[in-house]
């Protein structure tokens, strides 16, 4: 299987292996027989893979022209992806009562949220911007559908986490959540600390130095 159906039958398979263990009967059977360690692992494993599987097969699907190649829209990446990086290990860096990926050990304080300032969902927001740089940079029509798919599912993703997080939250929600936003513009407070400017820099210039290798493309215009 070749060309479109190759790359449809990836996206199939990327859709499927995210929406079948995400119902919460298939979850709880699935934590349930494998442990809750195996589970993550083998499903951050299948993701892996078949994320592989996609991107190789959006390279190799017939070429459909969506958005002209300019060469102003090849910039985008380079100057979204540092902001990316940073995104994505500030939100890491933190404990997140909101949204998924925080993993700092200090206790999240409503009055000094620090990167949740400026979004709930630094992870998914990191995401939506990789996203769309590179559907910018990369406009045949398989790609427009690979990154406009992860565009919409970091956009949906925090809406319907915000929904979720409420309602468990309750009451506690407008309490914890007054100095937060689910995406701003407002900087955040306090501003994350030297290390993570450091490993966003030290994470920028691996994907630089490694996306030709891994991915078959130079990153520079």
């Amino acid at each position: 299987m070749t060309g479109w159906g190759f790359f449809l039958a990836a996206l199939a398979t990327f859709l499927l292996s995210h929406m079948i263990p995400a119902r919460p009967a298939v979850r709880g059977w699935l934590i349930g027989t494998l442990g809750r360690t195996g589970y993550f692992a083998a499903y951050s494993l299948i993701s892996l893979v078949v994320l592989g599987w996609l991107i190789v097969a959006a390279a190799n699907a017939p070429y459909v022209e969506v958005i002209p190649p300019l060469t102003i829209f090849r910039w985008v990446p380079m100057l979204v992806m540092p902001i990316v990086c940073w995104l994505a290990i500030a939100g890491l860096s933190i404990q997140n009562p909101f949204s998924f990926g925080g993993l700092g050990h200090r206790s999240f304080d409503p009055e000094s949220p620090g990167i949740l300032r400026t979004t709930r969902h630094p992870i998914l927001v990191a995401l939506m911007l990789w996203a769309v740089a590179h559907l910018l940079a990369n406009g045949s029509l398989s790609h427009v559908i690979l990154f406009g798919l992860f565009a919409g599912f970091a956009a949906m993703g925090m809406v319907l986490i915000d929904r979720r997080t409420a309602r468990y939250m309750g009451s506690d929600w407008r309490r914890l959540s007054r100095n937060t936003a689910r995406i701003s513009l407002r900087v955040p407070r306090p501003w994350p600390r030297f290390w993570v400017w450091l490993a966003a820099f030290a994470a920028y210039a691996v994907i630089f130095h490694l996306h030709e290798a891994v991915i078959g493309l130079s990153p520079m215009p």
